[in-house]
């Protein structure tokens, strides 16, 4: 998952970061450093956002993110 990603994924599933830090169980800081670049989140912990997502029925693929149906 790139940053772009997780940013458009939120926005399909109406989070904010607070919300997904809390579904994702990581700081809200976690979500601001990886959505501006400035740190990449450990796997388990990107793996942690993408269950989440999911969880809000939103899937990332290689080619982007899409609202399951």
């Amino acid at each position: 998952m790139t940053p772009e990603q997780c940013k458009a994924a939120r926005a399909l599933a109406d989070m904010s970061q607070q919300d997904l830090a809390e579904a994702a169980e990581v700081a809200k800081a976690t979500i601001t450093n990886f959505e501006t670049g400035n740190r990449r989140p450990y796997k388990r912990t990107l793996s942690a956002l993408q269950a989440a997502l999911e969880a809000r029925g939103v899937t990332v693929t290689n080619d982007g993110v899409r609202i399951n149906d």
